[in-house]
């Protein structure tokens, strides 16, 4: 399967957005251990900027930035770590990073800007346990990595009790407090739940949005789940207009909610699939973009007036209702809502490209839940005496294939129902989708293909009302669940 790396999807968003900002700020760093050619990139509440590569241990990096910024900043190359660390970035100011070796995250960072030096004393508290952080990162141990970065976490809570409240201490709290949607049995609680408290009672005004996201992650609303009536919200354009979600759900239209947030690359990526989508099934599909990011962020990026369906925000960095449909704290999220007004699925990331075509096709198709894998659909059932044929179709780039293992089968009302015959495809082999559905200008996107191919199966003993697909008993396994047959 061919696959891009990261690197050239980098390049690749940032040729896709230009940049409105005129202010800027510079980052320049040096170490003698950096190899020729290393790529520096930083993210400052927009797309990663690729500036500069590495010559002679020097880079230099211009910003884009028309305020005090939360930055990210992150080295590849040989004898650096997949990591990234942060940067308080403002406009006319130079940020100076030097070091003697490849673990940037360590290095001196000098700057005018009062936030870094609460950034600066983080680190210096910290630095014993980055050190080690980076060491069994490097080693790819995951369960170490998940012990040490609880470790860095606590030591972080613990210092946070004596540092100002400020961008860069709210940032780190809001980091850790994400950490309890995302994480069961989370041991610190208790420590968040103080320092949320502490934090809102010290600081100073300008910081309700980032508190109000931090106070819904320490004390979450019901989470709505599959099969859930949706939840109205008042929600905001991006010119101040003030909207209900409940506006989206006209004339029978399904819904879907796409959480995202500029700087999210695969958010981004997904925007050119889902505007070919949007077109396709107008009157069908209505798309309700929510922005994740603070109102300024979101009104002046470039990627914000291109958006071509509903383009709301909540006001409050997505606070009041991600809390609401999301399970975790992780960005771009996706829910679809039937016409009814009920939930059908939900799912985090961009995993795959033509999965919003496969979506259209289910929206067009019998009644399915293939959240599993949103470019694998049932378009057509015919169940009789002889058997039951069940039409696919597979949506994937240009050049990938899947697999349809020879043991998959259907089960209802208790039973398994082997498959007997294919057409269109051969199974347990590698086959590649030929028929293009879409192609896109950006790089990253290129082509979308799609196969079409029918499965028999053994015939139903009672013709049920739904039924499921799974693609044999592995790990990974297609599974499309809920088949009607109505």
């Amino acid at each position: 399967m061919n696959k891009q790396t990261i690197i050239t999807a980098l390049f690749a968003l940032v040729a896709m957005v230009g940049q409105a900002q005129t202010k800027t700020a510079t980052i320049t760093g040096y170490s003698p251990a950096l190899k020729d050619g290393t790529l520096v990139i930083v993210g400052a509440g927009n797309l990663g900027n690729i500036v500069d590569s590495v010559k002679a241990g020097h880079f230099t990096l211009t910003i884009p930035v028309e305020e005090l910024t939360v930055g990210t900043l992150g080295c590849f190359g040989e004898g650096c770590p997949n990591l990234s660390f942060s940067l308080m970035l403002k406009p006319d100011v130079t940020v100076k990073l030097t070091g003697t070796d490849c673990l940037y995250p360590l290095w001196k960072v000098e700057s005018p800007v009062p936030e870094q030096q609460t950034l600066n004393r983080m680190t210096e508290h910290c630095r014993d346990v980055m050190m080690e952080f980076i060491q069994i990162e490097q080693s790819r141990d995951r369960v170490r990595l998940d012990s040490i970065n609880m470790v860095l976490m606590k030591k972080e809570m613990d210092i946070l009790t004596s540092l100002p409240v400020d961008a860069a201490s709210i940032s780190k709290l809001s980091n850790i407090a994400r950490m309890l949607k995302n994480m069961k049995d989370f041991p610190y609680v208790e420590q968040i739940k103080n320092l949320e408290k502490s934090f809102a009672a010290r600081a100073p005004k300008g910081f309700e949005d980032q508190l109000a996201e931090i106070h819904a992650y320490v004390y979450p609303p019901k989470l709505l789940r599959v099969g859930d009536k949706y939840i109205d919200a008042e929600l905001f354009d991006i010119q101040g207009g003030k909207h209900r979600l409940s506006e989206a759900f006209s004339d029978g239209r399904y819904v879907l909610l796409d959480f995202w947030g500029i700087g999210c690359g695969p958010c981004m990526m997904a925007e050119p699939e889902m505007r070919e989508v949007y077109e396709r099934m107008k009157g069908k599909l209505e798309i309700v973009g929510i922005n994740q990011n603070t109102r300024s962020q979101w009104q002046k990026h470039e990627f914000s007036k291109r958006i071509v369906w509903k383009n709301w925000s909540d006001g409050k960095m997505g606070s009041s209702i991600n809390g609401r449909y999301c399970d975790e704290g992780a960005i771009p999220y996706y829910v679809l809502i039937s016409p009814e007004g009920r939930i059908l699925w939900k799912v985090v990331g961009y995993g795959g490209i033509g999965w919003f075509f496969g979506m259209a096709e289910a929206i067009n198709g019998p009644k399915q839940d293939n959240s599993s894998n949103l470019g694998f659909v049932v378009r057509h059932v015919e169940a009789n005496a002889d058997g039951t044929k069940v039409s696919f179709r597979n949506y994937t780039k240009k050049g990938y294939w899947f697999r349809i293992a020879k043991d998959s089968y259907l089960t209802a009302n208790g039973k398994k129902y082997k498959l007997t015959a294919a057409d269109g495809i051969k199974l347990d082999v590698d086959n590649y989708p030929e028929v293009n559905a879409f192609t896109a200008k950006e790089d990253y996107i290129g082509e979308i293909n799609y196969s079409d191919f029918t499965l028999t199966f053994q015939p139903f003993e009672t013709i049920p009302e739904t039924f499921d697909f799974i693609e044999g008993d592995v790990q990974g396994a297609f599974v499309i669940r809920n088949i009607s047959l109505k």
